[in-house]
């Protein structure tokens, strides 16, 4: 058998899209959630959880851009388990803090 590459078809570009989505969906939550924080003026702790979204959502971006360039090759590597779960634990982190600021 002889290695040719593949027809990549449409599902890289759908994964990237996804991840485009996802992307801009904690985008969307970081502001919500840094707006909610600072509603009553800037207190430290208002600060501290803006910070903390702040840093979630630049750690989600990183690990979203390098899937999303590592997507543009021919032959795609498999997402590393590293990347997924940090990936996994940013959406958490995410979904954890927009609950305890909305409360």
């Amino acid at each position: 058998m002889t290695d040719t590459v593949r027809d990549p078809g449409l599902q890289p570009e759908r994964t990237r899209l996804a991840w485009r989505r996802t992307t801009l969906s904690c985008t969307v939550a970081a502001v919500l959630a840094g707006k909610q924080a600072l509603q009553g003026g800037p207190t430290p702790l208002g600060l501290l959880a803006v910070a903390a979204s702040l840093a979630l959502w630049l750690a989600f971006v990183a690990l979203a851009h390098r899937r999303i360039r590592s997507l543009s090759v021919p032959r795609p590597a498999v997402l590393p388990v590293r990347v997924a779960w940090g990936a996994a634990g940013c959406v958490l982190a995410f979904t954890l803090f927009s609950a305890a600021v909305v409360r």
